[in-house]
């Protein structure tokens, strides 16, 4: 006789109190092709000091973070989704020619799915975007004489959203719940939170497994779950800056690269189009300015390659290779770099075409020496 099936139980989702944390919001601007090796001591009337990342986690004694300087602003207040909030704001200067603005927002609510509002936040007196964007071009106003050729207007600001929940996060009894166990009953509620969507129902399954499926943990009241326009951490406060700096600096490389892209585009235009111009532009000019980009770009790349050099916690490197691999970092170097041998093949061949013309002109010199030696040598034969 066949055994009847018995249906499979659901595990019901841990509930929690409360949540609280964070909102963090970076954005990412690229301000200069470089910045002066001379030291920024303040800006906007606050002291620029070095960033220092204080790791809790085990790690080797070689650990290396890229250090910038950054400058930490008064807190301001705003009226926000939930009320009136304390909101602060950090801003770290990178020699890339770059700059980083977070903003941190503070949170208290009842349900995940409270949280989806703060993605687009808005102030009573505006949006935080419009914000940042202003406070970006004062930097960019007050730093001009520290960069190297910069840039005529911001173009769009790299954005990411990162959400902070403070641990260890406590049921209505009080006691400890583990961030994986939770992560796994309210996948669904955190991926529509990532994704910016409402209503967690309208997802379908794939989606929540797609924007939830790069998740990595190290205790078991920590998790870090990335997706491409945001991340979701929980954590002890005190660790929240390892991991947000790890995600900051990621995504000034996007924003970096996404610049180099747009260096590159307009170098290959032009060197197209002076090319095929009639008549041709000088060879030696367009031969020079090849090779500089050439150059610059390719110290350009080491220095953006440098900020990303950290070594000895692996747990922050597996958190970077995530989320490099969610803005599809690898991809953009190698589109780059496709264009960058574009470049070298037009140098080559320029440098070609200027060799083979002296050739001619050599051979062309020898050729007239010979004539004239032999006007000389007839000349000298039939003379008087």
């Amino acid at each position: 006789m066949d055994q009847a099936k018995t249906p499979e139980r659901k595990v019901p989702a841990p509930r929690i109190r409360q949540y609280t944390g964070e909102v963090v919001y970076i954005y990412a601007f690229d301000v200069a092709y470089d910045m002066t090796r001379q030291p920024v001591r303040e800006l906007l009337g606050q002291p620029v000091a070095q960033f220092v990342v204080d790791a809790s986690k085990p790690s080797p004694r070689e650990r290396f973070f890229y250090q910038p300087g950054m400058v930490r602003l008064p807190p301001m207040e705003r009226i926000g989704p939930h009320g009136q909030v304390r909101v602060g704001r950090v801003i770290k200067l990178l020699p890339v020619g770059a700059i980083s603005i977070c903003v941190h927002v503070p949170f208290a609510v009842e349900h995940v799915e409270d949280l989806v509002g703060y993605h687009d936040l808005q102030f009573s007196n505006g949006s935080l975007s419009e914000e940042v964007r202003r406070l970006a071009e004062e930097v960019r106003g007050e730093l001009a004489a520290h960069y190297v050729q910069p840039v005529r207007q911001l173009e769009e600001e790299e954005a990411y959203t990162v959400f902070c929940i403070e641990s260890p996060m406590l049921n209505p009894e009080g006691a400890a719940v583990s961030a994986e166990a939770w992560w796994r009953a309210h996948r669904r509620a955190v991926a529509s939170l990532l994704t910016q969507e409402p209503d967690a129902d309208h997802l379908s399954k794939q989606e929540a497994e797609e924007s939830t499926g790069r998740f990595l943990s190290y205790y078991e009241r920590d998790l870090v779950v990335i997706d491409w326009d945001a991340a979701l951490i929980i954590d002890e406060p005190q660790n929240f800056a390892e991991t947000l700096y790890v995600m900051e600096l990621a995504n000034v490389q996007l924003a970096e690269l996404e610049a180099y892209d747009r260096i590159l585009d307009d170098s290959l235009d032009r060197a197209y189009r002076d090319l095929n111009a009639r008549p041709p532009r000088g060879r030696a000019g367009i031969l020079r300015e090849l090779r500089e980009i050439r150059i610059d770009l390719a110290r350009f790349s080491d220095e953006l390659s440098n900020i990303t050099k950290f070594f000895g916690d692996w747990h922050l490197a597996r958190i970077y290779e995530n989320i490099s691999a969610r803005f599809h970092l690898a991809d953009w170097h190698r589109t780059i770099d496709k264009k960058l041998q574009t470049l070298d093949d037009l140098y080559e061949i320029l440098n070609q075409d200027r060799t083979n013309r002296y050739m001619i002109i050599l051979e062309l010199a020898i050729v007239l020496l010979f004539v004239i030696d032999l006007v000389i040598l007839v000349l000298g034969i039939h003379g008087p």
